[in-house]
């Protein structure tokens, strides 16, 4: 799939369409409930900056396509209150279908929607690929055991199927090997199916040589092929929800054990390397890709409801607080959250984007040029 193109261009594209599609689900959640609840929508953009087409609908919103594909936005209609307005724009607010009229509830469904269409949207997406190219099965069967490795040791064998780890479900090798590389020299339980009986046995992983630095575990076993079942669309929709869920479990886990410390840091990425996935999913064809806008698409869903202001989950925490109180927070205490979140996002963006470039294609090609 667009293995035709030339790489820079398939990365620019695959992450356009990728980003492009996560931001409008994000942001046409935030307008359906908007229009649900009876508040009118302004604007709805895909992009910041100035627009690169525009055009009006019958409902007066304006859809816009910008030209900074970093994000999106829906503007509601009266979303500062009437009375912090001069009074020439309290004129052309529309009676009754202001966000700020609304009562809190109302608010708190607008805001909440958007991060709720990414999940939905991740659960389509997986339901989509197991009813047409089939669901994983079998996926952690043990192929071979590395004489000597931690997993020989343990008492692992080829066939056994890794079911569990510290209780923990796991239904792909990937999920194995997330669980595993953060681990070295830790203990394991590891729960496997053999012969029709479930087995616990204890596993310490090792590090990979060459990982003394930053040590990355190993358990020692290859996973075998594994196979893939069609699943009817109702049975296909059940796995996607499933899946969506342990994939939010997973990543939140794995969120945790970075601020723990017990998972290094450089696993997260931002935009440079979701091009680059992008970019390499792409090549790799249209499973892959819908799998990669999947696992996005819950990111981007649990980052938007993290407690932070500016982030959906922030003004959710206002909202909560509201309900609480029976009237909003101070409008000091807002602005001194909005300029803390502020502060918070960039230096994440600036965290992320060093990781991106230090542990990327564009570090090695610079650490290249350096020798």
């Amino acid at each position: 799939m667009l293995d035709f193109l030339p790489e820079t261009l398939r990365t620019i594209l695959a992450f356009l369409v990728v980003l492009g599609v996560l931001i409008f689900f994000h942001e046409l959640g935030h307008y359906l409930a908007a229009r649900w609840r009876k508040v009118h929508v302004d604007v709805f953009s895909i992009g910041f900056g100035r627009a690169l087409a525009r055009w009006t609908d019958r409902q007066g919103t304006e859809w816009r396509l910008a030209w900074i594909p970093l994000g999106g936005y829906v503007k509601l209609h009266g979303h500062i209150p009437s009375e912090e307005l001069p009074p020439e724009s309290r004129i052309a607010e529309r009676p009754g279908q202001t966000f700020h009229d609304k009562p809190v509830r109302d608010r708190a469904i607008i805001v909440a929607a958007g991060p709720v269409a990414n999940f939905v949207l991740a659960a389509v997406l997986f339901a989509g690929l197991y009813a047409t190219f089939g669901a994983p099965r079998d996926m952690t069967t043990v192929a071979a055991v590395g004489p000597g490795s931690p997993a020989e040791i343990a008492g692992l064998q080829p066939g056994d199927a890794i079911i569990a780890l510290d209780g923990e479900r796991v239904v792909r090798f990937d999920q194995v090997q997330r669980h595993i590389q953060p681990r070295a020299g830790q203990q394991v339980r590891v729960t496997v199916q053999r012969d029709g009986r479930e087995l616990d046995l204890v596993a310490t992983p090792v590090p990979r040589p060459g990982s003394e630095a930053e040590p990355v575990g190993i358990l020692g076993v290859q996973g075998g092929q594994g196979r893939f079942e069609r699943l009817d669309p109702l049975s296909a929709l059940g796995a996607g929800v499933v899946q969506t869920y342990d994939m939010s479990v997973a990543t939140l886990t794995g969120i945790w054990e970075m601020i723990t410390g017990t998972r290094s840091a450089r696993d997260m990425g931002g935009p440079i390397r979701i091009a680059e996935v992008s970019g390499q999913a792409a090549t790799l064809g249209i499973v892959p890709l819908i799998n990669l806008m999947a696992l996005l698409s819950i990111s981007l869903a649990l980052l938007n409801l993290f407690p932070i202001p500016l982030l959906d989950g922030g003004h959710l925490m206002f909202y909560a607080a509201e309900a609480i109180r029976g009237r909003p927070l101070p409008a000091r205490a807002q602005e001194y959250g909005f300029r803390l979140g502020f502060a918070l996002l960039i230096s994440l963006f600036v965290f992320v984007t060093f990781n991106d470039i230090a542990h990327g294609s564009i570090g090695r090609w610079i650490g290249g040029l350096l020798g």
